[in-house]
């Protein structure tokens, strides 16, 4: 799957950068060519002699540099490059793509390089968490950027938490999967997906919803997209944007919204996967104006009514068509999940959970289960969400490709 794919490899300045060496030689056992491109604090931490020894390429340090082939390395760079992995990626360049600063060889080249784009981030784990840092994190994500989660682990400063660079061997897995020989394996299919949350409002300024954030949902839009399908994502509000041109977005904000979208175009779809977190409730009236705090009453008391069931809707109508359901659970998790596939008339559902750490909402990771309408359990580890939607791909090719 990479024999003759070009790979640039960024290195910046961290401990992890002896890792780098790892990666590519995995890289040129595959059959790939790699160039590197550096900061200058990352050959404070690996050599120039290694990183052009085990490369077979020189490695490119400068904008500027005597030894560049040509004034415009950056942009030669780019062009000849199939994926751009940056590991291990400090705070520092994240930030910088995030912001589109461009003021060395490596933010420079990552600004003109519009193919993939993996980050693998390394650094302390108090600096991962901090708010600034998942903030870029999260712009990159919705940006179509494929962040490899560091892991948990002792970092080199002596603390104990998350922040340890994946293992090369997991980032390269990572690159090669996103290479593999899928792009036309649904040519031809329409696929239907909904993602994100709903709002169902109690008056102008409040409503009832959830913290989905749609990152599991428009993963699997990008995903199925990119091995030929026509998708038409139908997305609650989220911080989200889409670049493929094989995906549609519709956008809805409420589950009376959301089904409206979904009928309109169940027809025409091969197969539905309804990855949203609609909202179970909402108020049976809706205040025109805002509900004061205070006043006469000093508790205020709302009468909720179920909104619509979306998934049992379709599920009554899907004839010939594939239907995927997800369960979010929090306990008695499997049995529950197997109820919800067999009263909603489900193909497959996938199951994650609020119990495992690194899952559920806001993450760029989750942890499945898909249990079949035969009640056949495939158990996945803790993956990138990318990497998750590709399990999921391959189970709904199964389906309609049979």
């Amino acid at each position: 799957m990479l024999k003759g794919k070009k790979i640039i490899l960024g290195i910046s300045g961290g401990i992890a950068a002896y890792k780098a060496a790892i990666l590519i030689r995995l890289f040129k056992k595959a059959g790939a060519e790699v160039k590197v491109v550096v900061t200058s604090n990352a050959l404070e931490f690996i050599t120039r002699v290694t990183l052009e020894s085990l490369s077979e390429n020189k490695v490119y340090d400068k904008v500027f540099g005597e030894q560049n082939d040509y004034t415009t390395e950056h942009v030669a760079l780019t062009d000849w490059g199939d994926a751009f992995v940056v590991a291990p990626a400090t705070a520092n360049i994240i930030g910088k793509l995030a912001s589109g600063i461009a003021d060395d060889a490596l933010s420079t080249s990552l600004l003109a390089f519009n193919k993939k784009v993996f980050i693998a981030p390394a650094m302390n784990c108090k600096m991962w968490e901090h708010f600034a840092v998942q903030k870029n994190v999260d712009h990159l994500t919705a940006n179509g950027i494929h962040i490899i989660e560091p892991t948990e682990g002792f970092l080199a400063c002596g603390y104990e938490g998350r922040g340890r660079m994946e293992e090369p061997e997991r980032i390269f897995n990572a690159v090669k999967e996103s290479f593999h020989s899928k792009q036309s394996t649904l040519k031809g299919k329409n696929v239907l997906i909904t993602a994100g949350p709903t709002r169902e409002a109690i008056d102008p300024v409040r409503y009832i919803g959830n913290h989905s954030s749609g990152k599991m949902g428009y993963a699997l839009a990008e995903e199925l997209a990119d091995r030929g399908a026509r998708v038409h994502l139908v997305s609650g509000p989220v911080n989200l944007t889409v670049v493929h041109k094989n995906i549609a977005l519709t956008k809805v904000t409420s589950a009376d919204e959301m089904l409206e979208a979904c009928k309109k175009h169940f027809d025409d779809c091969d197969a539905a996967i309804m990855a949203a977190a609609v909202a179970d409730y909402r108020p049976d009236a809706f205040a025109t104006k805002k509900i004061k705090k205070g006043g006469s009453a000093k508790d205020l008391k709302l009468h909720l009514v179920p909104t619509p069931d979306i998934l049992a809707h379709l599920g009554k109508q899907k004839e010939n068509r594939v239907l995927v359901g997800f369960a979010l659970e929090t306990d008695n998790e499997t049995d529950n999940a197997i109820k919800k596939l067999t009263s909603k008339n489900l193909d497959f559902i996938v199951l994650n959970s609020l119990s495992e750490q690194g899952a559920g909402f806001g993450h760029n990771t989750n942890k499945i289960t898909i249990i079949n309408n035969k009640q056949e359990v495939s158990r996945y580890h803790l993956k990138d969400k990318r990497e998750v939607a590709a399990d999921i791909a391959d189970t709904l090719e199964k389906y309609l490709n049979r």
